[in-house]
């Protein structure tokens, strides 16, 4: 296979492939002690990370997940030897040298390499992101405005409330129903359609947890009709 050309990484970069990774148990480096590698390990670690920490200083929230075992700390400068075996890595030093020459060595071995406030060093972006339980929107403009980035993420979290979080439990309980008692696809999908759009929503948001479990009765009992009289 033949290397990939500058001008084609340039290219690649332009058509970014969006994805949800599962980093449980994945061993994921940030290079870095400061706010901005503070926030990272805070969500690497929720995503179930194994993560280490290399930097001669670190933010006291970093210094005390260390002391309690959460992650591994390196005390000093990194070097390309402590980021074999990672997954993924983060570079957020002030050193825009040493930035770089770790992103090369974490590209070299195959890693996957976000460096702060270089969009073109890294090979994947982290976006804006509005979470409501599992219900996860992401908002990128590729590194070239982060402010607009943040700026929607704002809109969308004035927008779609935690309402949303409720909804998607019910929606979770219904699909499960629906995938025991309904055998077509075809009609399985219909009800979520319906679903969607129905008061389901509504009572969710309300925590009206009775009405809820009524609703979702009712629509797939009356999804499941159909099958029910082809087989009469």
């Amino acid at each position: 296979m033949s290397p990939v050309s500058p001008r084609e990484q340039e290219e690649a970069a332009r058509s970014l492939y969006p994805m949800l990774v599962n980093l449980a148990g994945k061993r994921c480096v940030v290079i870095g002690g400061g706010a901005v590698a503070e926030r990272k390990v805070s969500r690497l670690l929720e995503c179930g990370a194994e993560v280490s920490l290399v930097s001669p200083t670190a933010t006291a929230r970093l210094a005390g997940l260390a002391q309690a075992g959460r992650i591994a700390r390196q005390a000093r400068p990194a070097r390309p030897a402590d980021l074999e075996g990672a997954f993924l890595v983060f570079v957020a030093t002030d050193d825009p040298e040493l930035n770089r020459t770790l992103a090369q060595a974490a590209r070299g071995q195959g890693s996957l390499v976000n460096v702060a406030d270089d969009p073109a060093g890294s090979s994947f972006h982290v976006p804006s992101l509005v979470q409501r339980g599992d219900l996860t929107i992401t908002i990128s403009t590729r590194g070239g405005s982060p402010a607009l980035a943040k700026k929607l993420r704002q809109r969308l979290e004035a927008t779609i409330g935690p309402e949303y979080e409720a909804f998607l439990v019910a929606l979770r309980a219904l699909r499960a129903q629906a995938q025991e008692r309904i055998a077509d696809p075809a009609a399985r999908q219909t009800l979520y359609r319906q679903a969607v759009e129905s008061d389901l929503f509504e009572n969710a948001a309300a925590g009206r947890t009775d009405a809820v479990a009524a609703r979702i009765e009712a629509l797939v009992r009356a999804a499941a009709q159909p099958e029910t009289e082809l087989r009469k």
